[in-house]
């Protein structure tokens, strides 16, 4: 069990685990788990780390469908932030305790401000990595909100 599952667990709220083999040429973590699943990619959402104002260490967690790409001016907004930039990867791991690839909203170290990506309301469930690569939680994304303590945000476009 990961944290990410343990968290659910405690928490008792509804969620699927889904496996797969993880290929280490994948290009793509997030489309990966779209094909080896055979989801919806407006489903899978992906977990991206981004630092705040310039400080490396400094960091906010944005959870986007795998198929989207971050917008970092509407991160900085999310974050009231002036700006914001990717996180340091090596940083990203240490803070969370996920290896990059298999980091999930849930159950991390340190307890991140967390921004959703607003079209996650438009699903029943939605996948987010359950934390580690090739293990995906699916879940409804209000639970994946009370359990982050996460906001519904434009964070894409």
């Amino acid at each position: 069990m990961t944290p990410a599952i343990n968290l659910a667990k405690k928490k008792k709220v509804t969620h699927n685990i889904h496996q797969y083999e993880h290929d280490p040429r994948a290009a793509s973590f997030g489309l990966e788990a779209v094909e080896a699943l055979g989801q919806d990619p407006a489903r899978v959402f992906k977990t991206l780390l981004f630092c705040v104002n310039g400080e490396p260490k400094n960091l906010a967690v944005a959870v986007i469908p795998v198929d989207q790409k971050l917008n970092l001016k509407q991160a900085a907004k999310a974050a009231k932030a002036k700006k914001a930039d990717m996180a340091d990867p090596d940083i990203a791991q240490k803070t969370t305790g996920y290896v990059v690839g298999g980091i999930s909203p849930l159950g991390q170290k340190k307890a991140l401000p967390t921004f959703i990506h607003e079209s996650a309301l438009t699903q029943d469930m939605i996948c987010v990595s359950a934390g580690k690569r090739g293990l995906e939680i699916e879940l409804a994304a209000n639970d994946l909100a009370a359990l982050t303590r996460g906001q519904f945000v434009p964070l894409c476009g």
